[in-house]
């Protein structure tokens, strides 16, 4: 931009002196309210899936007001100290991911906790945040596109948590670590003959991660998809019923608290991984598409604050985490269509839950800071 050379984290003073009290507290206001309108809906649909459990919703309402006052928290600090941080988050979270493999605790088949006595903390959702940050703020300490040197060494930090979090078993959650580092190499100029090559590669090495790197579940999840007729009151049970209660809900749907599959217990996991189907049969497809529009509304605003970003650093990290907030959807979403397998990752801030929440809604604090601390200086 002529007449400018570069930015500095500090207020906005382009918005002028009459500034809101939200852009006081660095609160960019149609992230916030969109968000919350989210998760609005999210109660609504919790409700019903619930089979109208107050407790159950005021448990989850609870979680949202500390994941939104942990975001607002964030949105307080200026992004080079995020920047700053970003390698002892990374080293933290590290420490503890190889904490859970000889301490976790053990819990549906999975060592993915550790126990610190007053509550039990998942490592690898402080992961998904600390994947990002670092890679972002490496290439930040070298000139744009990275040498291939420099790309590999991202590489081994991006794959490092990546498998250790497979190994728990958590392969939605790794996937989800996967995408967030990928994203960032991919908008810090990663070349598409590399991607190709890449993916080139990938090809045996996913015969090698079928068979000796996957649990009999995750085999039959992958099978399951492909058919899920084969198994239709085992593996494939999730994914019939997910279907049927999509389908069943027509254009207009058949009205809140009104949908048979999961009032009849025909559909199971309602309340967390599977909630969309609930939503769907009740709401129907312009429900759906409602839905999905308010999802658009909040990636539309992450990328523009990704393309607002001023420095190397906030542009890698604001894009990372608005692209993996879609991935986060789309998963979700393609696997209780029956586009995607079974992985087991939550619709953001719609399925019950609160790890997943409070991640989601403490990069959205990044989100805001990013947005919130942008001045430039003229020359």
């Amino acid at each position: 931009m002529p007449g400018f050379t570069h930015a500095e984290f500090a207020p906005d003073t382009t918005l002028g002196k009459g500034r809101s009290w939200l852009q006081q507290f660095h609160v960019d206001l149609p992230l916030l309210l969109a968000l919350m309108l989210l998760a609005g809906v999210g109660l609504i649909a919790l409700y019903s899936a619930s089979e109208q459990n107050t407790d159950l919703v005021l448990r989850q309402l609870m979680r949202l007001s500390i994941a939104f006052a942990l975001m607002i928290a964030v949105a307080q600090l200026r992004p080079d100290t995020i920047q700053h941080w970003s390698p002892w988050l990374y080293a933290l979270g590290m420490v503890m991911l190889i904490a859970v493999l000889i301490l976790g605790v053990i819990g549906k088949g999975a060592q993915r906790w550790l126990n610190f006595g007053l509550f039990t903390f998942q490592p690898s959702e402080l992961m998904k945040l600390a994947l990002p940050m670092i890679i972002a703020w490496y290439f930040a300490e070298h000139t744009m596109p990275p040498r291939p040197l420099r790309i590999l060494a991202a590489i081994v930090m991006l794959l490092v948590p990546t498998l250790l979090v497979a190994k728990q078993p958590d392969l939605g959650t790794a996937l989800v670590l996967a995408a967030s580092g990928f994203f960032v190499l991919f908008l810090a100029g990663l070349r598409w003959r590399v991607i190709i090559i890449t993916c080139i590669l990938l090809v045996p090495l996913a015969w090698v991660v079928w068979q000796y790197g996957m649990h009999d579940y995750q085999r039959n999840r992958v099978l399951t998809f492909l058919n899920p007729e084969i198994d239709p009151l085992g593996a494939g049970y999730h994914i019939i019923q997910s279907t049927i209660a999509i389908g069943s809900g027509g254009m207009y749907g058949k009205g809140w608290l009104n949908g048979t599959q999961s009032h009849l217990d025909f559909l199971p996991e309602r309340k967390t991984d599977f909630i969309f189907p609930v939503f769907s049969e009740e709401f129907g497809f312009i429900g759906s598409l409602l839905l999905l529009a308010i999802y658009a509304a909040i990636i539309i605003r992450g990328l523009m604050i990704t393309l607002q970003a001023q420095d190397t650093y906030t542009r890698l990290l604001a894009g990372s985490i608005t692209l993996t907030f879609f991935i986060y959807v789309f998963i979700n979403i393609g696997m209780v269509s029956g586009l995607l397998p079974v992985v087991g990752i939550p619709l953001p801030l719609v399925s019950y839950g609160g790890t997943s929440m409070v991640t989601l809604l403490t990069g959205f604090g990044i989100l805001m800071s990013i947005q919130t601390h942008r001045k430039l200086i003229s020359t």
